[in-house]
């Protein structure tokens, strides 16, 4: 991975992407939907140092309160507008969006490996700090593209469940997001 040193603004606004995809369990699983939902309002900063010696840093904001349903795959029928509404509604409750309406994303680290790296980080959500790590590829010259898994249990959120819990979206929540490097 050789990204030119430099400081680079990455998110929404530079085209950038960012999904969360969910999925569903337990014996009520296919009434449920496995769920892509794109963060619309993000943004960060990439420093590449030009002294190889120092670490690259990477920090990321994204606006809980503007996460939008995208689609929803399996289920009894499909989603509707309205059970998207319902859900962004529900996402907001689970996600406490009121008391903390932003996740912060900033690295600690940066371990470079055969044109890929993993970025090791903070990640703050729902008002509580852990580690997450980024699998991160360069695509090409001024595009990144990466991975992650959040388990919110471990930032104490409580997983929906529905139909008296016979309905329960998997704790882990996939993270995939593609980033073009834009000169700041």
């Amino acid at each position: 991975m050789a990204v030119a040193a430099g400081e680079y603004e990455i998110g929404s606004r530079h085209a950038g992407r960012l999904l969360l995809r969910t999925f569903r369990q337990g014996v009520a699983a296919k009434a449920g939907h496995d769920l892509v939902i794109e963060a619309t309002e993000w943004d960060g900063h990439v420093h590449v140092p030009a002294d190889p010696a120092q670490q690259p840093s990477v920090s990321v904001r994204v606006d809980l309160g503007l996460l939008k349903v995208l689609e929803g795959t399996g289920g009894v029928k499909p989603l509707s507008e309205g059970d998207k509404q319902q859900i962004q509604q529900t996402m907001r409750k689970v996600l406490q969006v009121d008391r903390d309406p932003h996740v912060l994303f900033t690295s600690t680290g940066v371990d470079v490996q055969d044109g890929a790296a993993v970025v090791a980080g903070e990640l703050t959500l729902a008002g509580q700090t852990h580690p997450l790590s980024l699998d991160v590829r360069q695509r090409n010259d001024n595009t990144i593209a990466g991975t992650a898994t959040v388990v919110q249990s471990q930032w104490g959120i409580r997983p929906y469940t529905g139909f008296f819990g016979a309905l329960k979206l998997r704790d882990a929540v996939d993270i995939e997001f593609t980033a073009w490097l834009q000169s700041g």
